[in-house]
Formats: structure tokens, sequence, C-alpha cells
């Protein structure tokens, strides 16, 4: 009697999964000039939240107007999530802290939150003639710019503040062993003076080599050095 041979079962394609959407929209300007946009993005990174980037036209007056320090009001980065927008961003670090508080944005000490708060919105609201005279340029390497005289008083309360944090708190950034809003707020200052070779401390140039070194800001200046789009006024030789 004939034995039946088994037969085999019907191969099933393969399904691809689904990737996830990202949670959130982040609306930048431009990589290599937009130190704003740059604290947004690395707040959204160091959460942990997963987002889209939405970049501005490089002709879009709004924004040259807030590159050119011309505009009222800085209105990019600008966070959107579930409903939500944000746009300023000592607002985004606090959102963000909100939604992933073991992301450790803020210190988890009461006191050194505090200070780290203080410390980010002076550098949110203040330095007008250090942004004025050391405008970012990532693309940029000016060694020898002379310093104008009224960024001067900006560039030693920058010193002042980095050097009794990294004191106060171990280092190698700001607040610790770990990085955190204070790092993201100050990230774009370490890049002017490294794009002007502004002299620092040995304290202060040790940070420098730290934020420098983030995986995160290697991304960002990768990316901002491929951009096409140049702005006259924020790439002159000085």
């Amino acid at each position: 009697m004939p034995v039946a041979t088994p037969t085999k079962p019907a191969a099933r394609k393969a399904v691809k999964p689904k990737l996830a959407a990202p949670a959130a929209t982040l609306t930048l300007s431009s990589k290599n000039y937009s130190s704003w946009s740059l604290r947004g993005w690395l707040l959204t990174r160091f959460a942990g939240l997963a987002f889209e980037e939405i970049m501005v036209s490089p002709d879009d007056e709004d924004a040259r107007k807030e590159l050119l320090l011309l505009a009222p009001s800085i209105r990019v980065p600008c966070l959107r999530h579930e409903g939500v927008t944000v746009w300023n961003n000592l607002a985004i670090a606090e959102y963000l802290n909100e939604l992933f508080p073991k992301a450790g944005l803020w210190p988890a000490d009461r006191v050194a939150r505090a200070h780290a708060r203080a410390i980010c919105g002076e550098m949110n609201s203040g330095f007008a003639n250090l942004r004025a005279s050391l405008p970012m340029n990532l693309k940029g390497h000016f060694p020898r710019h002379k310093i104008w005289a009224g960024a001067k008083p900006d560039i030693e309360r920058i010193s002042e503040i980095w050097t009794d944090c990294l004191a106060r708190y171990g280092g190698p950034y700001l607040f610790g062993a770990k990085r955190g809003a204070a790092d993201a707020f100050f990230a774009p200052v370490v890049t002017r003076f490294t794009t002007y070779d502004v002299p620092l401390n040995p304290a202060c140039m040790a940070y420098c080599k730290t934020i420098s070194a983030m995986p995160e800001l290697k991304e960002w200046t990768a990316a901002a050095r491929l951009e096409p789009d140049e702005i006259e006024q924020l790439d002159m030789d000085f």
C-alpha cells in the first residue's frame, strides 16, 4: 500500500513590522547658525522622545529675523506633541521633564535643580553681546577674531558659571556625571568658543571638549556642514 508523502506547509510571507510614527515634531531653522534650534534638539534627544524634524526654509523671513536677533520673540524650535505646542526652550525643557522625569534633564537634588534652572534662565534671556559679536557658525573658523569689548563680560560670566558648576558638582558635565538641560543650553556657547578660538581656563577647555565629543553634537555638526544655504550677515570673514 503506497504511503502518502506529507506535504510541506505553505511558506508564510515575512511580514515587515510597521515602524511607529514619531511621537512628535520639532520645527528647526538652520543647523549651522541657529543656537536656539540646537538647544531644543538636544533637550528632546536627551529626554528620549522620538520626533520628526521639520526644517524651516532658509528663505523664511521670520526665521532670518530670529537668527539675526531682529525678532521680538524666538519661536523656533517648536515642539508639537499630542496636541501640545511648546516653543520656548525653557518651556520645552520643563515639558519634557514632566514626560520623562527619569531622563534626568534636571538634577535630582532640589538645591542643584534650582541652580540649574537659574543658569539656564540666564542663558535663555541674557548674553546679548556674546550672541551679537560671536554668532553661531559651525562651518566657520575665525582664529584671529578680535573679540568686541562688550562681549568680554559675557565670556567672563559664562566662564564663571562653568568653573563654579564643574568644581561644585564634580563634572565632567555642569551638574555631575550625567548630561542634562544645562549642558543643552550651553552647548551652542561651546561651539561659539571653538569657532572663534576664545581663550579659556583649563577647566572650561575640558568642558568644551566633553560637550564637543557628545555623539548628538557630532551628529548635529555633521548635518550643519551639509547645509547649502548661507546667511551673508552671519558668514562674513571677521
